[in-house]
């Protein structure tokens, strides 16, 4: 068995196996980086993989579109934690449920009702804002995937839908 001891000025009593191991890493700057990447990567992926995999919930998604006529009044997708969501359109609202697995999506809308909420007068409801509606409500329905990065979510199937997380 050998014991390792100093000389006294600090030098170990065995310099070949000290001196392969100070220059493996002092005499390699280049080795030394990559070490050091491949140990922060291995900490950190996990937490950045995670953070891009989560779905937005309890927040609003507003859709990324040109305005429709005079009425500021945009969609918006609100998801809560159990699945239940509003889907407010252009003039009209419904309710939904959707079921999000890893990147995979799945949209259940109720039909659109007949009457317009109480807060929309009846001229602002023009019959393209109302076909606009049936149309992101089938669009929305037909969604399979979506995918997240910072504070836009797309959601892609026949027609890829981006939405940004309101500010507010």
């Amino acid at each position: 068995m050998h014991v390792h001891r100093s000389n006294g000025r600090g030098r170990a009593r065995f310099p070949e196996t000290t001196m392969k191991t100070y220059r493996l890493f002092h005499g390699s700057p280049a080795l030394w980086r990559a070490v050091c990447c491949a140990v922060a990567l291995t900490v950190l992926l996990p937490f950045c993989a995670h953070a891009a995999d989560e779905f937005p919930f309890e927040r609003e998604l507003i859709l990324d579109a040109k305005r429709m006529g005079p009425s500021k009044r945009f969609p918006m997708l609100t998801v809560e934690q159990n699945g239940n969501a509003v889907i407010d359109l252009w003039c009209k609202t419904v309710p939904g449920r959707i079921e999000i697995t890893g990147g995979a999506i799945k949209i259940e809308a109720a039909p659109l009702p007949e009457e317009l909420p109480s807060m929309i007068g009846p001229g602002q409801c023009t019959p393209e804002r109302m076909q606009a509606d049936q149309d992101l409500l089938t669009a929305l329905t037909q969604v399979t995937e979506w995918q997240g990065k910072g504070d836009t979510v797309v959601l892609s199937g026949p027609a890829a839908l981006r939405f940004h997380a309101s500010s507010h």
